[in-house]
């Protein structure tokens, strides 16, 4: 993030309306594009998108310019957690036509390669053989499976048999300021991952799978997953933990 950019929000942060303005300005497109995927749920978009402005103000205040991420990537959970609590009382959010036709697509594949084949598709598989990107796959498993990410807490479990995440795993902060910045920091982990580390955590974390279905599904034994889960959430909270802020890197 730039000098300039960083002087401006903490003008906006101090109260100069004028900085504010420019920061809603200059992230128009994004409030839009927030808003946009709340169509059709039987409110004015122009009510939704004075929600997404409050969220984005309010995410402008809660910044710290040492976070280690934009402005514009960090107000899109509080934009999108504005809208939705706005928007409660009509039920849970609905999920695009076209992911929902992606995720009945992708279920029933993954049937087809269970009868087929015995074993459930990787998600490179389905990528390919539905001929899509592998992030749309990846949303599609998420939306339409009601997955609740990083923060869900069904069956992993620690030592003590209790139900953790892979946010708790990676981190024990829990006001929402750091759960945010959390959030983005592991998504961003996440990508940097191989395909097979990916491919371990999305299963696990995401799809709730065993360590034991995991190995079926990879073709390698349990203890093999055992230990590349391991590493692998070692190398990310080393990651979390050891990552520079800008004032640190500037001295």
């Amino acid at each position: 993030m730039c000098e300039e950019d960083i002087q401006k929000i903490e003008k906006a942060q101090s109260g100069d309306k004028n900085a504010l303005e420019e920061l809603i300005e200059e992230n128009n497109g994004l409030i839009w594009s927030i808003v946009k995927r709340f169509y059709g749920r039987g409110h004015e978009p122009e009510d939704l998108y004075q929600i997404g402005c409050l969220g984005f103000i309010k995410s402008i205040k809660r910044f710290n310019t040492d976070f280690e991420v934009k402005l514009s990537t960090y107000a899109v959970p509080y934009m999108i957690g504005e809208i939705k609590r706005y928007i409660r009382d009509d039920g849970p959010v609905k999920v695009s036509r076209s992911i929902k036709d992606l995720g009945i697509k992708i279920r029933e594949l993954q049937k087809e390669k269970i009868n087929k084949q015995g074993r459930e598709p990787k998600i490179q598989e389905i990528a390919k053989e539905l001929n899509v990107d592998l992030d749309d796959v990846i949303l599609a498993m998420e939306a339409t499976n009601s997955v609740e990410s990083i923060e869900g807490t069904k069956h992993i479990n620690n030592k003590d048999g209790k139900s953790i995440s892979l946010l708790d795993t990676l981190s024990t902060e829990k006001n929402e300021e750091e759960t945010i910045t959390n959030k983005l920091a592991i998504g961003q982990l996440i990508k940097d991952l191989n395909d097979r580390e990916k491919e371990i955590i999305l299963l696990r974390y995401y799809k709730e799978k065993t360590q034991a279905q995991v190995a079926k599904i990879l073709g390698i034994s349990q203890v093999q997953v055992s230990r590349l889960e391991r590493k692998i959430l070692e190398n990310m909270r080393r990651k979390m933990t050891t990552s520079p802020t800008r004032h640190e890197r500037r001295r």
